[in-house]
């Protein structure tokens, strides 16, 4: 029986962490350090939650599922074409990807641009490069693993540590006190961790992991869910160690940082405070490898994913061409348009995503039946669609004033509670009209 070695499986586990860790990964928590002050402890452990832990899971489920389409199959054949398109359309060229190209421009090379020097030709530049060489890495799939995972990954890591060290030596200290949006750390830091965009992504990349497992010519699918499980959980272990790397720093320099509107702005200004002028190189760096690991994922993941629904009438290759050429277009639009959309998108979609998660890992120990699947995925896409349409400032007549009632609501955690109600509602229609269909 074909196994991994010890480098290839590291190979694989450096991989996905540089799927995972993109854009929103790398300015998030080093904004909850700076916002969250000396609460940054506690703040992180709970954003860990939707940030690391519930992507992990999504990789351990859709392992052992085979696909995303197969999961939230279990809820509908309708569902199932409707929420995956969603997902690979938001964390695709939607969202996810254009992100990815526009942030590194806006955040690393843009502020440092010679007066007069035009914003949209140099963002148009520098996306057409951007895209460029994620669309030739994307070409060859089979190698991902070395490509991200022996070079691109590692290096993105280096500069991480370079930074964090030089933070620590020169030792700014600098701590402020929590801000009134971290009150209450415990829930901020949890939905904080929706920016990441992770465990939606995670979804996808389970798929990703196992192939580039199978590319190693490991065919026993046991063997195949087990490698990926454990490289989920050695990503999910650096992913942790760089959010509390980030975080230091915006904690320590938090109150040097007063008022800083993103986590872009920590690290610049960080960047030149403690290393200079080659503070900018090393920032310009560190976002434009972040953001191209997880672009070459969300390209590859959602390509593959469209070629199998077409049944590659339209081919990989083609697809890598579309969603680049549309990622590059959206990406033009600059970064504040992308990030405007993306806060009621996230709040429609990650919830019942979290929810399919937690159902998936229990399927096997309290056995949901279709009904289950149907009910509790319902209630949580019909709560989070009106909070999703209510963050866009559209009404639902009645309906929306009703649902702000729920509890939690005001936390943006008001599908909890009527979740936790069907989860008792499926278990006592089970027992009292007897078992139907089981996964």
């Amino acid at each position: 029986m074909k196994k991994l070695t010890k480098e290839q499986f590291i190979s694989v586990s450096v991989m996905l962490f540089g799927l995972f860790f993109g854009a929103g990964n790398l300015i998030f928590p080093p904004l909850l350090g700076n916002q969250a002050g000396s609460k940054t402890l506690e703040s992180l452990l709970f954003f860990s939650v939707t940030a690391v832990v519930f992507p992990i899971l999504g990789v351990v489920v859709v392992a052992k599922t085979k696909g995303l389409s197969n999961l939230s199959g279990r809820v509908g054949k309708y569902f199932a074409f409707v929420y995956t398109a969603m997902i690979y359309l938001a964390i695709g060229p939607g969202l996810g990807i254009p992100r990815a190209g526009s942030l590194p421009f806006e955040m690393a090379v843009a502020p440092y641009l010679p007066n007069g020097t035009s914003i949209m030709v140099s963002r148009l530049i520098y996306t057409s490069l951007f895209f460029l060489v994620a669309y030739l890495i994307c070409l060859r799939p089979s190698k991902l693993v070395n490509r991200m995972g022996k070079f691109l990954t590692p290096a993105l890591l280096i500069l991480i540590l370079v930074m964090f060290l030089g933070v620590l030596f020169n030792n700014p200290n600098n701590v402020a006190q929590p801000l009134e949006v971290y009150k209450n750390a415990k829930v901020k830091g949890f939905l904080e961790g929706y920016n990441t965009m992770d465990t939606i992504a995670a979804l996808n990349f389970g798929l990703v992991i196992s192939l580039a497992v199978k590319s190693f010519k490991v065919d026993d699918e046991k063997q195949v869910m087990n490698y990926t499980i454990k490289a989920g959980v050695v990503a999910g272990i650096f992913l942790f160690v760089v959010y509390a790397m980030l975080s230091y720093i915006g904690m320590t320099t938090s109150g040097l940082n007063q008022g800083a509107k993103n986590g872009a702005e920590i690290l610049s200004s960080t960047s030149l405070y403690v290393f200079g002028d080659f503070g900018i190189i090393l920032l310009a760096g560190i976002f434009t490898l972040a953001c191209l690991t997880t672009c070459v994922g969300l390209i590859t993941s959602v390509s593959q994913y469209f070629a199998k629904l077409t049944n590659d009438k339209v081919s990989y290759n083609a697809w890598i061409t579309i969603w680049s050429l549309i990622s590059f277009f959206v990406a033009n639009f600059g970064l504040n348009v992308i990030l405007k959309i993306s806060v009621p998108v996230l709040v429609a979609i990650y919830p019942v995503s979290i929810v399919l998660i937690v159902l998936g890992l229990t399927q096997k120990y309290l056995k949901y039946n279709k009904f289950a699947y149907r009910l509790i995925c319902g209630v949580t896409v019909f709560i989070s669609l009106v909070e999703a349409l209510k963050t866009a400032n559209i009404k639902l007549p009645l309906i929306t004033d009703l649902v702000i009632k729920l509890p939690f609501f005001d936390i943006s955690l008001g599908w909890v509670v009527p979740m936790l109600v069907c989860f008792a509602l499926s278990f006592l229609q089970k027992f009292t009209f007897g078992k139907t269909k089981e996964f």
